[in-house]
């Protein structure tokens, strides 16, 4: 019985760590907004200003509406999770699950990255989270600031393959939202006040 457990085990970590490297299969676009630099678009993306000024001939300033594009792999092709998609991640889950559980929170992340692995959506944890109106904390700024200990502890735990959401695509907190469409989704779990659906 052991045995099996422990085969389990390593199956889940191998299957885990060939979804968290995925192919680039395109950049992505941000539209610029008032009070961006390409620092803080960096930071927020968790691209390297140099990446961005390379892709977009090196622009010597901003435009409100402006749209860069933001490069989602390195020279090998490959999207790996680093620390700066530790802290992006974290950043998200810190504002969209401040007030619920532990779990709650690693379910989040769960979420985010289980975008990156669905053909609906962009292949990068910053092209997911930097999707037009993915977010509700992007759209108004709170994702901008410093997620707490248990955020980044959720960020590190989604990212090492826990997904308390079940596989969901979705998350939302039904006394907050009357959206005919995503109350349309598959609800297959919930954990605090979010439900989680597909």
């Amino acid at each position: 019985m052991r045995y099996i457990w422990i085969t389990i085990i390593l199956a889940s970590l191998i299957v885990s760590t060939l979804l968290v490297t995925k192919q680039v299969q395109a950049d992505w676009t941000y539209t610029v907004k008032r009070g961006d630099t390409i620092y803080r678009i960096a930071t927020k993306t968790g691209v390297s200003v140099d990446k961005i000024k390379a892709k977009n001939g090196y622009p010597s300033s901003l435009r409100i509406g402006q749209r860069l594009i933001i490069p989602t792999g390195g020279n090998s092709g490959t999207v790996t999770r680093v620390s700066g998609d530790s802290y992006l991640l974290a950043r998200v889950i810190h504002a969209e699950a401040g007030s619920e559980p532990y779990l709650g929170k690693v379910a989040v992340g769960g979420v985010i990255l289980n975008r990156i692995q669905n053909p609906k959506f962009p292949k990068t944890l910053s092209g997911v989270i930097y999707q037009p109106y993915a977010f509700e904390s992007v759209s108004n700024g709170m994702v901008n600031r410093s997620p707490g200990g248990d955020s980044l502890k959720a960020a590190r735990d989604a990212l090492s393959g826990w997904d308390p959401s079940g596989g969901a695509l979705y998350f939302f907190n039904p006394s907050k939202t009357s959206n005919r469409w995503i109350w349309a989704r598959q609800i297959i779990n919930r954990i605090g006040k979010h439900v989680f659906a597909i």
